[in-house]
């Protein structure tokens, strides 16, 4: 029985999952990932790959092609000079990949692996000094890189460092007068079609890939991940998703990320299509190729949320009045259901009435959600092509009203959880057991312990603490980096996750916050930001923001508003007021009028008591609106969409201090 389970052990492997494994392609005999490719060119042929519609040329590889290209990208590494060797510590020689989204990129990425390196892998799209230190730090030998412009931003520090030669993933023509050696792709994949391969002597212990963190508030840190850890991934998937051979998967977020890699190598593993979007094309290519999973972080949701929210908004107001109407009858349907089947966060342990009374809820309400479902849900499904079968969200928090709209209208959110260093997944929630508001079991073979943050004792199962992980998916450590090592991965192999959480009684995690973003008021009270974020974004009004208030007697907030939404509420009101001009540009006095501050006052105020666990403490006491967005662009987001506090808080520090004077 689960509850006579010694605390803190591995959660047993379910049914369902044992089911699973068994009917997807299973890869647990394998010692490295180059060696699933070979195979899988046999058992999957002449299925699609990899198809990039937005290449031009468009680009689609059979398994067949990829496995070819990726033995020739290897051996042509190898024809330039590169030997697989290992030095003293064990560590293969080191390959820098410096590139984003294409089929080159998975084709480089095994390449490098298959002739026996770990590659480093970052965005072309990185600041140079960041690079240049990656490649100073890593000892990379050699380069691979996008294009010549990525080159260029390189290249008059190269002579520096030990970069023996340097590969173009484009067919750009080399500079005739360099002092390196210097390909491109199609020359790399000639000369590699005439040299033998020297195999690779990988094991599960051998270093697959350094993966730098985004070094925020610091150097960057070199992950060191093994293939064993990746390849824990790659068998831990199939537990949870069983997706068919020739099955559309929609790739959008960075493909050098653990999260979209670690997802790559499964659906690859399995047979899968992999067509790759961007946030420019993503919602036409939902529904020109109908993919049946998805891979993203929260903030994609919340942009096809709001997406069908500013649907809803442009319908005539008695069709509006009726959308509402419907989403309200769904909302108690699906909270009455949860309740049912022992799914709800918010009762863990109804008791015989609320279950019988839930039941009676869901039996009287089930006809107007199918009518609602019919009229309304199935278009907003047809928005994502009809065909999902399941999105995974993982790389953050996803707010609960996001969850429950997606809920709702029948597209099956399973949120998961984990960590660069962690390969990256340790949790996730499964399609029989979708905990909502949770990041799900355990993945095989992993633990999870709940700590007092200050003296590392465990935790009785339901209080908050420091989430701790134990697994074959934590990181081999930081690269030359043994004091960060030690005090990330305690000696019984603990690695401190510095996330905040606790654990259900059937061990699914809640995450609550991030203990160094906590806010602490000058009262002593510790504030968890991004619960109270995520209520707020309920909003329509509110399209991003970040609380800040360390040290202060209450919560402030940066406010990115929803200017369209916002126009349209002051042209309803018959307001005086112009907040977004016809060429897109801001005319921020009228930011500040007195009803459009009544109104954000009014929506914070609401929003933050609705949320369940509400405290006088939550209350935001002031707040500010700024007209320019965070984005990768401005370096207030990272590539995985997720807020930069200190940057945020940096570029608006005269702002913020003058909130609390």
């Amino acid at each position: 029985m689960l509850k006579n389970r010694p605390p803190n052990s591995p959660t047993p492997m379910a049914t369902q999952e044992r089911e699973n494994l068994k009917k997807g392609a299973d890869w647990s005999f394998v010692q490295s990932l180059p060696e699933i490719w070979p195979l899988a060119a046999k058992r999957f042929n002449n299925i699609v790959a990899l198809k990039d519609p937005h290449a031009k040329p468009e680009v689609a590889l059979t398994y067949s092609q990829l496995s070819q290209q990726i033995q020739q990208f290897a051996a042509g590494l190898q024809a330039l000079g590169f030997k697989p060797e290992m030095d003293e510590a064990g560590i293969p020689s080191r390959i820098a990949l410096i590139s984003d989204n294409s089929p080159r990129w998975m084709i480089a990425d095994q390449g490098i692996m298959t002739a026996g390196a770990a590659n480093v892998v970052r965005s072309a799209q990185a600041e140079r000094e960041e690079l240049l230190y990656i490649l100073a730090d890593s000892g990379s030998i050699a380069l691979v890189v996008e294009d010549l412009k990525t080159l260029g931003k390189l290249r008059d520090r190269l002579h520096s460092l030990p970069i023996q030669f340097v590969v173009i993933l484009s067919d750009e023509q080399p500079p005739t007068e360099e002092t390196l050696n210097i390909v491109n792709f199609s020359q790399l994949l000639a000369a590699g079609a005439s040299q033998q391969l020297t195999p690779a002597n990988h094991n599960r212990e051998t270093l697959a890939t350094l993966l730098y963190t985004s070094g925020t508030t610091g150097k960057p840190k070199g992950v060191m991940l093994t293939h064993g850890n990746l390849l824990h991934q790659v068998t831990s998937y199939g537990t949870v998703l069983i997706p068919q051979p020739g099955s559309i998967v929609l790739s959008i977020l960075p493909t050098w990320h653990a999260y979209e890699r670690s997802a790559e190598y499964f659906i690859l593993s399995q047979g899968c299509t992999q067509v790759y979007t961007n946030l420019r094309n993503v919602k036409k290519d939902l529904k020109d190729f109908k993919p049946q999973l998805m891979v993203g972080v929260p903030r994609l949701w919340e942009s096809i949320y709001e997406g069908v929210q500013k649907q809803f908004r442009e319908q005539p107001e008695n069709k509006q009045r009726l959308v509402q109407r419907f989403l309200g009858i769904s909302q108690r349907y699906i909270k009455a259901r949860r309740l049912v089947q022992g799914l709800s966060l918010d009762n863990l342990n109804p008791s015989v009435g609320e279950r019988l009374g839930a039941m009676s809820q869901v039996v009287a309400l089930a006809p107007l959600h199918r009518l609602a479902d019919k009229l309304v849900y199935q278009k907003v499904r047809e928005a994502t092509g009809g065909k999902i079968q399941q999105v995974i969200s993982g790389g953050g928090s996803l707010a609960r009203h996001i969850d429950t709209f997606f809920e709702i209208v029948g597209v099956e959110v399973l949120v998961g959880y984990g960590l660069t260093e962690t390969s990256p997944v340790t949790n996730v929630r499964r399609p029989w057991h979708n905990l909502r508001g949770s990041s799900g079991q355990p993945m095989v073979e992993t633990e999870v312990r709940i700590v007092d943050p200050e003296t590392r004792k465990p935790l009785p199962q339901g209080e908050k603490g420091l989430v701790m992980i134990r697994g074959p998916q934590i990181m081999r450590g930081y690269y030359k980096n043994p004091e960060a090592t030690a005090k990330a991965i305690n000696p019984e192999g603990w690695f401190d996750t510095g996330d905040l959480g606790w654990l259900t009684p059937v061990n699914d995690l809640v995450i609550t916050g991030r203990a160094k973003d906590t806010i602490v008021l000058t009262n002593g009270e510790n504030i968890e930001p991004q619960p109270i974020e995520d209520a707020c974004l309920r909003s329509p009004y509110i399209d991003q923001m970040m609380l800040v208030g360390q040290d202060q007697r209450s919560l402030g907030a940066v406010i990115v508003p929803n200017l369209e939404a916002l126009q349209k509420w002051a042209d309803s009101q018959k307001l005086p007021l112009q907040l977004l001009n016809d060429d897109g540009s801001v005319p921020t006095s009228d930011l500040n009028s007195k009803e459009v501050q009544n109104l954000f006052r009014q929506e914070l105020n609401r929003e933050v008591q609705d949320r369940p666990g509400y405290r006088p403490d939550d209350r935001i006491g002031t707040f500010r609106l700024i007209t320019e967005p965070f984005s990768v662009e401005n370096g207030m987001m990272t590539q995985t969409l997720k807020i930069r506090r200190p940057v945020v808080t940096e570029r608006y520090r005269d702002i913020i201090n003058a909130m609390f004077e």
